[in-house]
């Protein structure tokens, strides 16, 4: 698929601060916690260049492919901790919010396993990986990871 427009080529400066702002939220919170948000969030966008950019960034920090195949049937899958899965279900809730019923329950969880400042973090960090699957998506991105990473070097210099 050829992309719609190249959004660090039209809009560099709004980019640059995008990306900043991501990476200063993502830095804020466990590396596999953010991982897993971001492969979730963008499962359930249907957001091929984040699954597949995340997916491999997860895999070089250590993550398995097991926790990685099973994300899109987490709940039924005994290989997460209760924290995990309360992250993920406050990302599953955040990301499908206009349907609602499950976010009191999903607070609750969140409630249980994280700190105030924990929850703003994770909140921000569900925010931060649901833009970047608007952009992706809306605009028909999709890169090779290597490609990915040039970018976003090139764009944090």
């Amino acid at each position: 698929m050829a992309a719609k427009l190249e959004p660090f080529a039209v809009a560099p400066a709004q980019m640059k601060s995008w990306l900043n702002t991501s990476l200063a939220v993502s830095s804020s919170l466990d590396p596999t916690l953010v991982h897993l948000v971001e492969i979730r969030a963008s499962q359930i966008n249907g957001c091929a260049n984040c699954i597949n950019m995340h997916a491999v960034d997860a895999r070089e920090k250590g993550e398995t492919e097991q926790r990685i195949y099973l994300l899109s049937a987490w709940r039924e899958a005994p290989c997460y901790t209760d924290r995990e899965r309360a992250a993920l279900g406050w990302t599953d809730a955040l990301t499908r919010l206009s349907e609602g019923p499950e976010l009191e329950r999903a607070r609750e969880a969140l409630q249980a396993h994280f700190t105030e400042e924990e929850q703003i973090k994770l909140t921000l960090m569900i925010n931060v990986i649901n833009g970047w699957n608007r952009i992706a998506v809306g605009f028909g991105l999709f890169a090779d990871l290597a490609d990915i990473k040039a970018t976003a070097k090139a764009a944090a210099a």
